[in-house]
């Protein structure tokens, strides 16, 4: 394992001083492992050249092999630790907002219900091959027509998604609501993954906005509420990705026409049969949750 763990830091770097620099290592103890590496698969890894080290064609073919089983072992080392060899552990892949804005706050719940269960989220946004992957669910928002073209999995309807403007209310000043109207005369705040979102709203209100593509774009929603919360425009947002900005006033809604269009927001699966009684019970406490009157936070 040391050496291979050895040769993986210099074949990152292709450098056998970086590599101890990693490992906290000797850059000789470095080049000793390697070396014993070397001759136990009877096949040079490395070449010298001018300026250090660099890979071979089999050896940068052997590096490729080697890195996602020592990340894996580390994951699962990581994932003992964390459960304390108890319970089960669950590897989620979700969009990012709705895990911080949506999902985290109602973890507290399930660890009161289900406290044997773990839950590790990571940032994905876009379908993946969940066989590629240590994930055993995702968090996806998209429409039927997106999820019908993810293969090799099964989806569970959430949430449906509900758009509305909002802004600061100093935006507002003395009024209560603005006409779609004014608002297009306003600074709109761009979402990056939804360009066309808030010409889709002027269409539904039937307004004709010259400027609708206009203005900053943001990647995430949080960044987007946020920008909108300081002033800076109106923001086309899911309600239920405010909940608590609305609820201390920090945002209001600028206008209460909602657009509700196909998106929605999904459990997804792999449609093996083998899903682990951990994954099945955080997927259940998910639908019992968004059962839940007005979604309510626990």
């Amino acid at each position: 394992m040391q050496a291979l763990a050895c040769f993986d830091a210099a074949a990152r770097h292709e450098s056998y001083t970086r590599a101890a620099q990693e490992l906290a290592l000797t850059q000789g103890a470095v080049s000793r492992q390697i070396t014993a590496l070397e001759e136990f698969l009877g096949l040079a890894l490395f070449r010298r050249t001018r300026h250090g080290v660099a890979l071979t064609e089999r050896g940068a073919e052997y590096a490729v092999h080697i890195a996602p089983r020592l990340q894996g072992l580390e994951r699962d080392t990581l994932d003992i630790m964390s459960s304390q060899g108890s319970g089960g552990i669950v590897h989620l892949a979700a969009v990012p907002t709705f895990a911080t804005r949506w999902l985290i706050p109602r973890l507290p719940a399930l660890a009161l219900a289900h406290p044997e269960i773990t839950v590790h989220i990571e940032t994905r946004t876009r379908p993946f091959m969940f066989a590629d992957t240590p994930f055993d669910a995702a968090l996806y928002a998209g429409s039927p027509e997106q999820i019908s073209h993810w293969a090799g999995v099964r989806a569970l309807r959430l949430l449906a998604e509900e758009v509305v403007p909002v802004c600061s209310p100093r935006l507002l000043g003395t009024q209560t609501l603005l006409s779609p109207q004014a608002i297009a005369a306003l600074p709109l705040l761009q979402q990056s993954t939804r360009p066309g979102a808030w010409r889709q709203w002027f269409d539904k209100v039937g307004v004709s906005a010259p400027l609708a593509l206009a203005g900053p774009r943001y990647e995430l929603f949080s960044m987007t509420a946020a920008a909108a919360a300081n002033g800076l425009g109106l923001a086309l947002v899911p309600r239920l990705l405010i909940e608590v900005e609305l609820a201390r006033g920090e945002l209001v809604v600028a206008c209460d026409q909602p657009l509700k269009g196909e998106r929605a927001y999904y459990a997804v699966t792999p449609e093996r049969n083998d899903e682990r009684p951990v994954v099945r019970t955080f997927l259940n406490w998910l639908a019992q949750t968004v059962a839940l009157p007005h979604n309510a936070l626990a």
